[in-house]
């Protein structure tokens, strides 16, 4: 855990690749909150996702696919009908490639319900595909502080890590996402990617 925080300080002092100050600042943010990944599973997840979540890593392919699934419909509970629309119409706007207007329903969600951690992630990847990096730095550290176990919030964090040239921080992000869940491939792809570009670094 100390190397995340030590890699984020020195990135401060090496700003190289055309990221400005205020955007390390975000990162910084950002992965202050990946602390919590080594607590117990907590509470706020619900009992349910709760035993998925402990069932994961050792889950065999095609059975942690199932529990991932389950995992993602918990999490995708808003607990009201009109927060629930306006998750529907966020996904769907970002689904069909119209980020703007995802922003706009996921903004909405995040206004009126504000402890809801999946409408902060998706969010962050609306404003990421909009080149809106701090936003969506920010976004991630807010739905990572909500939900640490959310592996699909950690995943974009590392995507969104290595978008902005900061790579051996993605690698860490990437690899804290996977030990929640292993057999995820797009996390094997980005890690075998990532490490590459970062000398070869242990998976």
């Amino acid at each position: 855990m100390a190397r995340v925080f030590d890699s984020a300080a020195s990135s401060l002092h090496s700003v190289s690749m055309g990221i400005g100050h205020r955007i390390l600042n975000h990162i910084v943010a950002a992965l202050s909150v990946v602390v919590a990944f080594s607590l117990p599973l907590a509470a706020e997840n619900g009992n349910r996702a709760m035993e998925m979540l402990e069932q994961l890593p050792e889950a065999e392919p095609k059975e942690a696919r199932r529990l991932a699934r389950e995992i993602e419909h918990e999490w995708s509970k808003t607990g009201s009908p009109a927060m629930d629309l306006l998750l529907k119409r966020g996904r769907e706007a970002l689904e069909s490639g119209d980020s703007r207007h995802a922003i706009e329903h996921l903004t909405a969600l995040t206004d009126h319900a504000p402890e809801f951690a999946e409408g902060w992630h998706l969010r962050a990847i609306a404003f990421a595909n909009v080149d809106l990096f701090g936003p969506a730095l920010d976004d991630l550290a807010r739905a990572l502080a909500l939900n640490p176990h959310n592996f699909n919030a950690m995943f974009s964090l590392g995507s969104v890590l290595e978008q902005v040239g900061h790579d051996d921080l993605a690698l860490e992000a990437f690899q804290r996402s996977a030990a929640i869940h292993p057999q995820s491939e797009d996390v094997t792809k980005a890690l075998e990617r990532v490490a590459r570009e970062v000398g070869g670094a242990d998976l």
